[in-house]
């Protein structure tokens, strides 16, 4: 799905990664992770993909917002146990969205 945001100007925290051999607890910390992000102040919306190489952008109000998902303890367990299990590489990158449009066909 693509995500519901609203007018600009917002931010995109943009996480590209390639993942290790076996799940380890990913899924399951992933879906935890995607809930939690979702009831954080200044959550605006993700979207995600993977075929060898995933992207997952999430959508923000500001770069507190971002900095306040940053320092939330569960979400630092989690970039822990990427680093250690789950990813062999991985960058993130954080965007200043100005413009936006689209299409939809129905």
């Amino acid at each position: 799905m693509i995500a519901k945001t609203p007018v600009p100007p917002y931010y995109a925290v943009i996480f590209s990664s390639v993942r290790t051999d076996g799940d380890h607890g990913y899924s399951e910390m992933s879906a935890k992770m995607v809930e939690l992000a979702a009831l954080q102040d200044g959550f605006l919306g993700m979207e995600s993909a993977r075929d060898g190489l995933g992207i997952t952008v999430s959508y923000w109000r500001d770069l507190a917002s971002i900095n306040n998902w940053k320092e939330n303890s569960q979400h630092i367990l989690a970039r822990n146990k990427g680093r250690s299990d789950w990813y062999k590489s991985f960058k993130t990158r954080i965007a200043f969205i100005e413009r936006d449009y689209e299409f939809d066909k129905e």
